[in-house]
């Protein structure tokens, strides 16, 4: 076996800090390096080069765990920071991937969570739970203010956008997708307001200009 995976770990209870330690001795693979109960404490460790893997709270005083991980990624933008929250990961979750964590965990999770996350933080990946990774793909698509509006539309809200560009009534689009006239008149709803248009005047004079329209 190589060299143990050196961990710091940076929250400001000692409580955590203590169960966190505990985990990890229990590891043969992970010895704990250090220990900071805030950011400017963590940054010195870090400046150290005390450890391989930060494991950080995001919620610390002086410094928030995201400014620190900003600060951490700055001057050493190699060194993998795991973020470990109380908040349900939807609210920090993507806010600490993109400030650079290379993982995001809850405190509640199950430390045998803990112990595999930090080992894949130390190769050099990237760990997200399943929640995280949904939150997170959302959110690309969400902030990506290149995405034309209707390309952020469902396949069948897309068709129902060209249909209508073309001049179709909701009966004709109903009949070529055999839909119902009332589950078309859903489809049309749901792109006006997703593109923030009016009305199918709007969504025409929208197709054309895009060039939707053949």
């Amino acid at each position: 076996m190589g060299n143990p995976i050196r961990v710091l770990i940076a929250d400001d209870h000692s409580i955590v800090r203590q169960g966190l330690r505990q985990i990890l001795s229990d590891t043969p693979d992970l010895v704990v390096a250090g220990e900071a109960s805030n950011g400017v404490e963590v940054m010195q460790l870090v400046r150290d080069g005390a450890g391989d893997v930060v494991l950080m709270d995001v919620s610390m005083p002086d410094r928030n765990g995201i400014d620190a991980l900003k600060l951490i990624k700055k001057e050493f933008p190699r060194l993998p920071v795991l973020v470990l929250s109380m908040h349900p990961e939807e609210h920090y979750a993507v806010r600490a991937l993109k400030a650079g964590a290379a993982g995001y965990l809850t405190k509640q999770s199950a430390p045998e969570l803990l112990v595999s996350a930090i080992r894949q933080v130390a190769a050099g990946k990237k760990y997200v739970s399943p929640a995280v990774a949904e939150e997170l793909a959302n959110a690309i698509l969400d902030d990506d203010d290149e995405r034309a509006p209707h390309e952020k539309l469902s396949d069948r809200e897309y068709q129902t956008l060209v249909m209508i560009s073309s001049g179709k009534t909701l009966t004709q689009i109903a009949d070529e997708l055999n839909l119902s006239v009332k589950t078309v008149s859903v489809y049309r709803a749901r792109l006006l307001e997703k593109m923030k248009l009016k009305n199918n005047a709007e969504l025409t004079h929208y197709g054309l200009k895009q060039g939707l329209v053949e």
